[in-house]
């Protein structure tokens, strides 16, 4: 990779983005495999498990950035919460009931946001979010991100996010961050 190498993203709905599977992994199984999240083979096929089924829902976005070379160098995806999620049941403090209210439209749940290594710092992640964001009309973005990745939670910040809780994503999982942003 040179350091004047193009990058281009692009939205993929979720057919798009189910069909090209094998470069969200091999992003997702490169940057997450060290601190802090230390993934394994097996969380990583788990994860792809649920992207199989994420990629199904109607409201699923995702952005996909490659090299000149069409080599995947990040990407990121959600999809809108339903009026059924427990994202909001996660949190260790609850929130009011106004604020957890969710209707399949109010709320578009930032799944992932991931950039290789030798990609980071060229605001790729920006672009892959604001690429993302640009196709859903929500009124608000929800993500979880690890408190322990001091560069991801600082460029949410810079983003417009607000910290408003803790939560455990899943069972076994570190505390998290909870952080939403307010959509223009």
């Amino acid at each position: 990779m040179s350091g004047t190498e193009e990058v281009a993203v692009v939205r993929l709905d979720g057919p798009a983005a189910a069909a090209d599977e094998e470069a969200f992994r091999l992003v997702y199984a490169e940057v997450f495999a060290g601190p802090p999240y230390f993934e394994t083979e097996e969380t990583v096929a788990a994860a792809f498990r649920r992207f199989g089924t994420q990629t199904r829902r109607p409201t699923f976005l995702a952005a996909l950035a490659r090299g000149e070379d069409g080599e995947p160098v990040g990407m990121t995806y959600g999809f809108r919460l339903d009026a059924h999620t427990d994202w909001w049941d996660r949190l260790t403090t609850p929130v009011p009931a106004d604020m957890r209210r969710e209707d399949g439209h109010r709320t578009f749940g930032l799944m992932e946001l991931a950039v290789r290594a030798p990609w980071r710092g060229r605001g790729i992640a920006r672009r892959l979010h604001t690429t993302l964001l640009a196709g859903t009309d929500a009124e608000r973005v929800l993500l979880n991100v690890h408190p322990e990745n001091g560069a991801a939670v600082t460029a949410y910040r810079s983003w417009g996010y607000r910290k408003i809780g803790d939560a455990r994503p899943w069972d076994e999982a570190d505390l998290h961050d909870v952080m939403l942003l307010r959509t223009p």
